[in-house]
């Protein structure tokens, strides 16, 4: 059964080849953004046996490995190394915030930071280090990029969190690039950037901070130091006061922490970040902060601002859950983490309509970007809008193994950037064979120049017939 299966996966594979290839002999024109499909595209979706070369290592595929040739051509890209891409401006608006803001008793900047570790993980890393359950959902293969069993993309920067605790780092920040299997839309892609930071304290660790003029309640042009204090400095009877104890986990403090402590990291962890994002949205912000759950912190947050009238979430934080801090050797100390999308940021800020831009060579769109300041304002003038094609693709779905996400990726594959959205529109349940059917619109758009509804059709053939091979599913075309 296991050998069948095997052998029916290297036959999609054949065929994906094939098909790719006779949309890419069709219409030579279907390149940049939307390039077609290739016979590569699909080289990475190999039989069990296969290996699959990685940024000049080799990895053994298995039943786990999932990743397409358009996935694998977005690792090593860098977007946020790329001087002057709108991301790169965010990273370093946000390195230079941290380095002038948090300095060290000898006066160099408190935070380092790491822009450049590789994006494949192991799943210790990435699930086990941050105290993910084994049946937590977010393990699921079809919401992640596998190379196989024991190796995956990152898809999360927290996946390198362990490792820097565990060489005795204290306060970091760590920027790369992500990846998940997620919907089609202008906020979602498959390759997203995020940075992360961490800070510990000890109970009598001493922190200098440079506080600038630009914070709204100092005066404009003042430069100075806050004394040098300890986590419960300023507070009555502080020295008697401690980090630990044991008691039981409640909705506000885990079981190892002190409520004290726990209210006095979170107070920093809140303030940090309001600085942050005032230093890059403006002093005249609206921020409210919303309770949610991560497996590694406790307590948790999301932080939302009010944007043109909206709310809108623009990062994720809280304080580390104490196991996973004592596991990396630092069992005297308390912390807290957070992390947040450059790309929702530059969005924001820059006003960018649509994720893929950030992926585009098109020089109209990457010279906004060259300023000389990176805090100089920018606000994005649209490229022309070409006219969308759209179309439909119904199917009965197989009795078992099939997920959206799955359908997703193939599209991603199949139709590359042409592709702006993909909507179920439809769900039906046959009264008798309680079959179900999907029914999505897939809408495609080049953002260089106009398609037409025959160029169109190709893809969306090749996306139907892929479907059928690939997914098991029956088509409704």
């Amino acid at each position: 059964m296991v050998c069948s299966a095997l052998r029916r996966v290297a036959h999609m594979h054949v065929y994906l080849v094939r098909k790719a290839s006779s949309v890419s002999k069709g219409h030579h024109h279907h390149q940049a953004l939307g390039s077609r499909p290739a016979a590569s595209e699909f080289a990475a979706r190999r039989a069990p046996g296969s290996v699959v070369e990685l940024l000049g290592k080799s990895y053994p595929q298995d039943n786990y490995s999932n990743l397409s040739q358009k996935v694998l051509s977005r690792v090593g890209r860098n977007l946020h190394n790329q001087q002057h891409h709108p991301l790169w401006l965010i990273k370093e608006r946000v390195k230079e915030h941290f380095y002038k803001q948090y300095v060290g008793r000898f006066g160099t900047p408190m935070f380092s930071v790491y822009d450049d570790l590789s994006p494949v993980v192991t799943t210790w890393q990435n699930f086990d280090s941050l105290l993910i359950p084994p049946d937590h959902p977010s393990r699921k293969k079809g919401d992640n990029y596998y190379l196989n069993g024991n190796h995956m993309l990152r898809a999360h920067t927290s996946a390198h969190q362990w490792d820097l605790l565990h060489a005795g780092l204290d306060a970091f920040l760590v920027v790369g690039d992500v990846y998940r299997r997620d919907q089609i839309d202008f906020q979602h892609y498959p390759v997203f950037h995020q940075l992360e930071g961490v800070r510990l304290f000890s109970k009598h660790e001493v922190c200098v901070r440079k506080i600038h003029g630009n914070d709204k309640h100092q005066d404009q042009n003042t430069d100075y130091l806050v004394g040098e204090e300890k986590l419960f400095a300023g507070i009555k009877d502080g020295e008697s006061l401690q980090l630990f104890e044991q008691s039981s986990r409640s909705a506000y403090k885990q079981e190892t922490h002190t409520m004290e402590a726990t209210k006095l990291i979170e107070f920093d962890l809140k303030q940090t970040l309001i600085r942050l994002v005032t230093h890059i949205f403006g002093d005249e912000l609206d921020i409210r902060w919303v309770d949610c759950y991560f497996p590694f912190t406790h307590p948790s947050y999301e932080m939302e601002i009010n944007f043109h009238g909206e709310w809108l979430e623009v990062l994720g934080c809280g304080v580390m859950e104490q196991q996973l801090v004592n596991s990396a050797g630092a069992q005297d100390r308390i912390g807290w983490a957070f992390g947040l999308g450059l790309e929702r940021l530059a969005m924001i800020l820059y006003d960018i309509p649509d994720i893929r831009l950030f992926w585009s060579e098109d020089e109209r769109f990457l010279k906004q970007f060259r300023v000389s300041d990176i805090n100089q304002k920018v606000k994005f003038q649209p490229l022309s809008k070409y006219p969308a094609v759209i179309n439909d693709i119904s199917f009965w779905l197989p009795s078992e193994n099939y997920t959206e996400n799955d359908f997703y990726d193939l599209v991603r594959t199949v139709g590359g950037d042409l592709v702006e959205k993909v909507d179920l529109i439809d769900k039906f349940e046959h009264p008798k064979t309680h079959k179900t059917s999907h029914c999505y619109r897939i809408t495609y758009r080049h953002m260089e120049r106009t398609l037409s509804q025959r160029e169109v059709g190709h893809i969306h053939q090749a996306v139907q017939e892929a479907a059928v091979q690939l997914l098991g599913v029956e088509g409704r075309f």
